[in-house]
């Protein structure tokens, strides 16, 4: 080994990196930021624990803490009190994993999920605190966490695959040249990125196709609703977030730029779009900011396909926003993108 040239090679790739403000700055700016943003989030106590729901009734919503007992209970750290005046709704959140336990003092009555390690925790907490409840279960059939997850982890896959595998890609045919021959050909920004978008959707819906047929062989998950429409809410997901891929990279030259900005693009989505944990609870603030994120919608809607068995119309919402998003990132991502290296 010729420790000379190894240094020549090692010196000159550092000055590339630091000589690289863009790149430097968002190595610098992103770790700050994402403290910033999750000391916001996760401000005061942390993220609680458990989430119990309450059950009243409508006039006495303003009034759930009058009681010595109801006191005792909502006074304790860590656990998210929501308040529920629906019984359907608030069982419906308890089987799907949205509460871990459900509680009404005027009939001294509780319900568990039987497939939640949260809520059988949950339930040994309250009971420390209340006698003389009678204990029920969620009604309907209860879904496990891996259920419930699912949904989360393939939609996370998928944001990844879509993001890096797009936006990695066309940077290094920018920064190779390979664009600029391209825009010597009759190829149009929008042939070109349309293209790009079309080969990678086949790619990532192959791919998550396959994952979940072979992961459903041995967890036999649970199905309520439409394959198709898991496909479809499925497919319109990728779109937007290769869409969105697409306009990220859509002038960067720089590999370690086109890295700090997929980090910024996809880690609030990870953490903020009902992936690993329910937004059952969350701040209103907070929810409105996920509902700008294109995972959010994809996983929700998905969700909701699984372990309700809604269909297309029962989640037009979501797909009406997918649609809305991929329309907005693809013509932007067509109209500032740039063939040559230059910014």
């Amino acid at each position: 080994m010729n420790f000379k040239r190894f240094f020549a090679v090692f010196k000159a790739r550092n000055i590339e990196f630091f000589r690289d403000r863009s790149s430097l700055g968002w190595n610098l700016i992103f770790p700050i930021l994402l403290l910033v943003g999750f000391s916001f989030i996760f401000s005061g106590d942390g993220r609680p624990a458990y989430k119990i729901g309450l059950l009243v009734e409508q006039e006495n919503t303003q009034q759930i803490n009058e009681s010595k007992a109801e006191k005792a209970l909502t006074q304790l750290r860590f656990i998210d009190f929501i308040i529920y005046n629906d019984l359907a709704l608030a069982k419906a959140k308890l089987s799907r994993h949205s509460l871990d336990l459900l509680v009404d003092f005027n009939t001294k009555r509780y319900w568990v999920n039987e497939e939640s390690s949260k809520s059988y925790l949950a339930e040994k907490i309250f009971l420390g605190q209340q006698l003389e409840f009678i204990r029920l279960q969620s009604s309907g059939k209860n879904i496990r966490y891996v259920d419930w997850v699912l949904p989360g982890i393939l939609g996370m896959n998928m944001m990844f695959s879509c993001l890096f595998g797009v936006g990695y890609v066309i940077v290094r045919y920018r920064k190779n040249s390979v664009l600029k021959r391209l825009k010597a050909t009759p190829l149009s920004a929008f042939e070109f990125v349309s293209a790009q978008l079309l080969s990678r959707l086949f790619i990532v819906m192959f791919m998550s196709t396959v994952v979940y047929s072979g992961c459903n062989v041995f967890f036999d998950f649970f199905m309520l609703g439409s394959y198709f429409d898991l496909f479809i809410i499925g497919a319109l997901g990728a779109f937007c977030l290769i869409s969105l891929g697409l306009l990220v990279a859509s002038r960067s030259k720089s590999e370690e730029l086109i890295g700090g900005l997929l980090n910024v693009t996809s880690w609030p989505m990870m953490m903020l779009s009902g992936v690993w944990f329910s937004l059952e609870g969350a701040p209103d603030a907070l929810k409105v900011l996920a509902d700008f994120m294109p995972l959010t919608h994809l996983v929700s809607g998905a969700r909701a396909v699984i372990t309700e068995g809604a269909t297309l119309s029962d989640i037009s919402f979501h797909v009406n926003i997918l649609l809305l998003m991929s329309s907005i990132f693809l013509v932007l991502g067509a109209y500032f993108f740039s063939w040559n290296t230059e910014r």
